[in-house]
């Protein structure tokens, strides 16, 4: 086993962690009835994304830095399967409009971070 897929390995347990905790911080403090721990996570692991996707291609980091920290950190943090899902329960409890608000906002916003990450990490080259 090399020594790439044990450190993408773990730190995608790493990334799952942290979204694990900051997502109950989040729904604990947070005010509101849909899921904005979701969104603030995905959308900040897009922005993180597109910054360490224009650090490789700039020659800032070593494209195994992206295999550990986009497909293994980064990949453990975000999640689109929960976003489908926590969808889903909004529309089974007949809440179509924050179903539509809650996907939409997280579409748009995790596609604007990634734009917006990519601009910075081009930045640094």
């Amino acid at each position: 086993m090399s020594w790439l897929f044990i450190m993408t390995a773990a730190a995608g347990g790493v990334g799952a962690a942290a979204r694990f905790i900051l997502d109950g911080w989040i729904t604990r403090t947070a005010s509101v009835t849909i899921p904005v721990g979701t969104v603030f996570i995905n959308v900040t692991g897009s922005f993180a994304l597109g910054v360490l996707t224009m650090s490789v291609a700039g020659g800032l980091l070593a494209a195994p830095a992206q295999a550990v920290v986009g497909s293994g950190l980064l990949a453990g943090y975000t999640t689109f399967s929960t976003a489908s899902t926590q969808t889903s329960d909004l529309i089974d409890h007949h809440r179509p409009r924050a179903a539509a608000l809650y996907s939409g906002t997280m579409f748009a916003g995790s596609l604007g971070a990634a734009a917006a990450g990519m601009w910075c990490g081009s930045l640094l080259g």
